[in-house]
């Protein structure tokens, strides 16, 4: 069976939400950042990034969100999770969920994960006040020209739209109004209508 390492508040919600509707047989784990799981030895075992997700498979662990996102569709290929039988159409989903590791996340992690790149205090916090900026930018270039509406690759729901929803549900906390965003605003409320959407979040809202 197929598990899944998690933390609440984390990237991990889009691979949470794929294996839910791709109705695959998993459990999962869940880790506690503010006590330093990501960083104990047994964990560091699973992931010696010590990040999630990651997703243990019978075939060994995977980890990064586009990397499980697709491993998911692939193994689940009645879902309909990914155009796996058009290689083009394939590569734009793969093209759309890399923007969103790459970028989009990388934008919002400035914000609280500025240690990664800097130790000055002026550089974290010149690195801050960019956040509401860089992270629109990366919604607008989004809605203009990479969502297609309503589901991210047009009338398909993907592994594209977990993926999208988990970002954009950081937005408030970036100082970005969601709603100078239709598309994308019109997205995570279809997102938040999901049975299988319900369901995880219920999951990580417990105690």
């Amino acid at each position: 069976m197929l598990k899944l390492y998690y933390a609440q508040g984390t990237c991990a919600l889009a691979s949470h939400v794929a294996l839910e509707e791709a109705g695959a047989q998993y459990e999962t784990v869940r880790l506690d950042f503010a006590k330093g799981d990501q960083r104990k030895p047994e964990y560091l075992k699973v992931n010696p990034k010590g990040r999630v997700p990651a997703l243990a498979t019978d075939r060994g662990i995977l980890t990064e969100t586009p990397a499980i996102l697709a491993y998911v569709a692939q193994v689940h290929p009645k879902a309909n999770l990914a155009p796996l039988g058009d290689p083009f159409a394939f590569a734009r989903a793969q093209s759309f969920n890399s923007y969103l590791c790459s970028t989009a996340h990388v934008n919002h992690a400035h914000l609280m994960r500025g240690n990664r790149w800097a130790d000055e205090a002026s550089s974290l916090e010149d690195m801050k006040r960019k956040v509401p900026k860089n992270v629109a930018e990366s919604f607008a270039l989004m809605e203009s020209g990479m969502v297609e509406g309503p589901w991210v690759m047009g009338s398909a729901y993907t592994i594209c739209d977990p993926y999208l929803f988990t970002l954009a549900r950081w937005l408030e906390r970036d100082g970005v109004d969601i709603a100078r965003f239709p598309k994308i605003h019109d997205h995570h409320r279809r997102m938040e209508a999901r049975p299988a959407v319900k369901k995880v979040l219920e999951e990580w809202a417990r105690p």
